[in-house]
């Protein structure tokens, strides 16, 4: 985990972690599923490793992303700065996955 990830207050501990880091679509792609598609595989990546989490951090800026994101399950639990990128904070998710 970055530096900049350790003052978040994750709903679980950072072992078996699994992030993602970066989800784009090239515009030639978009409105045609694709960022579901890779947010599925994420998703059966991790539960196929017995994972009991996701993480991401995106944009604030980016309301298509805050959405998909949160209407996907995951959980806004704090801000992370890159001042080299923008003056704006990221926000960093979780979802934590459980088993039957």
């Amino acid at each position: 985990m970055d530096d900049e990830y350790k003052d978040v207050k994750w709903l679980t501990q950072s072992i078996h972690n699994l992030y993602i880091h970066r989800l784009a679509v090239h515009p030639d792609f978009q409105n045609q599923g694709k960022a579901r598609e890779m947010m599925d595989f994420a998703l059966a990546l991790a539960r196929s490793k017995k994972t009991s989490f996701l993480r991401l951090d995106t944009f604030s800026k980016n309301n298509r992303n805050l959405t998909f994101y949160e209407a996907r399950g995951y959980k806004r639990l704090g801000n992370i700065y890159f001042p080299k990128q923008s003056e704006h904070p990221f926000y960093c998710y979780e979802k934590v996955l459980t088993y039957e």
